[in-house]
C-alpha cells in the first residue's frame, strides 16, 4: 500500500502531546514546547497534552508513559535534554521504551541540521520510535531545531505515520 492509500485511512486530526524536558524553563518561557503546540494546532491537529518535566531519567519515563496512556496520543514530541551534557538524559530515558525505532529520523534530522548549523550538528542527538501505538520524537531544546524537525520531517508525515499506527493498533 502506498502513501496515498495510507493517507485515505489516516486520522484527519492527530492527537499530539508535547513534553519539554528542562530544569530551567517554565510555561511562560518555553519557546520550543509552546511553538510545537501552537504549530500543531495551526496544522489542524489537537494538542491534547503539554507538560514540562525536569531532566531526570525516572521523571521523563513516567511523564512519557503517563502522557501516552492517559491521552491516547498518535504522536508525542519531546523537546530538550538531547545534547551531550551530563544532565541530557532524554534519549537514554526514552529509547529503552521504543518497541520500534525510526532510525531514519535521526539521520535526516542530522543532515538538515548540518545544512543549517554546519559541524555543530555533531553535538545534537535526536531519536524517534514507537511506544505502544504512539510515534515519539525526541528533539533538541532549541527553537530553531524544533522548527526544522517539525516543518521538514514530522508535520509533513504525521498523518502517514498515524495511519500506520492505527492499522497496527487494529491488529492487536
Amino acid at each position: 500500500m502506498g502513501k496515498k492509500q495510507h493517507l485515505n485511512n489516516a486520522p484527519e486530526i492527530i492527537e499530539l502531546g508535547v513534553i519539554t524536558v528542562s530544569t530551567t524553563r517554565s510555561g511562560k518561557d518555553d519557546k520550543s514546547g509552546l511553538w510545537i503546540k501552537k504549530q500543531a494546532e495551526k496544522e489542524g491537529h489537537r494538542a491534547a497534552a503539554y507538560r514540562i518535566v525536569s531532566d531526570q531519567r525516572d521523571l521523563i519515563v513516567r511523564s512519557v508513559t503517563e502522557t501516552i496512556f492517559d491521552h491516547g496520543l498518535h504522536v508525542l514530541i519531546l523537546t530538550g535534554g538531547t545534547g551531550i551534557g551530563l544532565t541530557d538524559v532524554t534519549i537514554e530515558a526514552v529509547r529503552p521504551l521504543f518497541a520500534k525505532e525510526m532510525n531514519a529520523f535521526a539521520t535526516l534530522f542530522t543532515r538538515l541540521s548540518f545544512e543549517k548549523i554546519d559541524s555543530a550538528a555533531l553535538l545534537s542527538r535526536a531519536a524517534a520510535g514507537i511506544i505502544d501505538k504512539t510515534a515519539v520524537f525526541c528533539l533538541p531544546g532549541s527553537l530553531n531545531a524544533c522548527k526544522l524537525a517539525c516543518n521538514e520531517l514530522i508535520f509533513p508525515e504525521i498523518r502517514h505515520i498515524a495511519a500506520h499506527l492505527v492499522k497496527y493498533a487494529e491488529k492487536i
